[in-house]
């Protein structure tokens, strides 16, 4: 943590904006407490994280302090992204923080959300990527135990380190492995959909050893080390990247003629919609599907009361049905992106 903050001062110094997502909080709990081994049922694990959350953040200001630089706690939960209003927040604080060169310390509220607890998304790797998207940030560097990504595992001695890589294809995906193989060491998997989250917001992402000798700096000035992730040409508005990675808070069938109206540039019309699954409100994320996969997500015009009202039938039968009608489309174009572009 000491050698972070001395090079984050250096980046600092330079005009640059750093935003930290740090785990530690759960240990630091449990070493706290004097628990023994890490407990395995979640209450225990949020109560430890209770504890440590103060620890760790005392710890980030310790080491900044001796720099003359502040830290900002800024506790999330993965649902915090499927809300645009908090999204919106988030940008607004980070440039406030920025305006005053603190440091954010960003992590999981574990006290209160089991997705970190239970390893869903793989430690903080995927909440940085959501983090670095949402704060159109141009580098995200995870810095784990291993140089990178290897083609196998790194105790063959064939094993070769992936330094560049500007398509996440299968070939890819499979190098990562599968959960609670040895590629899963260092979180490989999760780095890997992390990735993808990072390159497809235009953001390069580098996999890179915590121990190498100012790792972060030498990274942050073009020197080639651990793996680095290329983003896409393709550039996103941020509204399409907050509704592409947020998380769904309901789902929505279509029929094949709605998935194909919606594919070449259509809203979705109620008369589209087949099922209608989940309890949501007007104005939130949900997926699109058909039978066989998401197509979209977009932002919901109606909640899914009202969605069950009007599923399948035509436009002009939503005022009759509903007493009131917001617009013809339950999602209109503008609302929509597509999860597979």
């Amino acid at each position: 943590m000491q050698r972070v903050a001395r090079q984050i001062s250096t980046l600092i110094n330079r005009g640059q904006m750093v935003i930290i997502v740090s785990s530690g909080a759960i240990v630091s709990g449990v070493t706290e407490l004097e628990s023994g081994a890490m407990p395995r049922d979640i209450p225990s694990r949020q109560a430890a994280a209770a504890v440590g959350q103060g620890i760790l953040m005392e710890t980030w200001r310790e080491v900044f302090r001796k720099h003359g630089i502040q830290v900002a706690q800024i506790l999330l939960t993965y649902e915090a992204f499927s809300s645009r209003r908090t999204y919106i927040n988030l940008r607004n604080s980070m440039k406030v923080l920025a305006k005053h060169h603190v440091v954010p310390i960003i992590n999981e509220n574990d006290t209160i959300s089991v997705h970190e607890i239970e390893a869903t998304f793989g430690d903080n790797d995927k909440l940085s990527a959501m983090v670095a998207s949402n704060t159109n940030a141009q580098l995200l560097i995870l810095l784990t135990d291993v140089n990178g990504l290897y083609t196998k595992n790194p105790m063959h001695d064939d094993a070769k380190l992936i330094s560049d890589v500007t398509e996440i294809t299968p070939a890819i995906e499979s190098v990562a492995g599968k959960p609670g193989s040895w590629r899963s060491k260092g979180g490989m998997k999760a780095k890997i959909e992390a990735a993808r989250i990072s390159t497809m917001s235009n953001c390069s992402m580098v996999i890179a050893n915590a121990l190498e000798r100012d790792i972060i700096t030498r990274i942050v000035d073009g020197e080639e080390l651990g793996t680095i992730f290329r983003p896409e040409d393709a550039r996103h508005s941020s509204k399409k990247k907050w509704m592409r990675h947020s998380i769904s808070s309901g789902r929505v069938a279509v029929n094949p003629a709605a998935a194909e109206a919606i594919l070449k540039g259509s809203g979705l019309s109620p008369l589209g919609v087949v099922t209608v699954e989940g309890e949501f409100e007007a104005g939130s994320v949900v997926s699109i599907c058909t039978s066989d996969s998401e197509i979209a997500k977009g932002v919901i015009d109606y909640s899914s009361e009202e969605l069950e009202k009007i599923k399948g039938k035509h436009a002009s039968r939503i005022e009759r049905i509903l007493g009131y009608k917001s617009y013809d489309n339950v999602v209109r174009r503008e609302n929509l992106t597509f999860t597979n572009s």
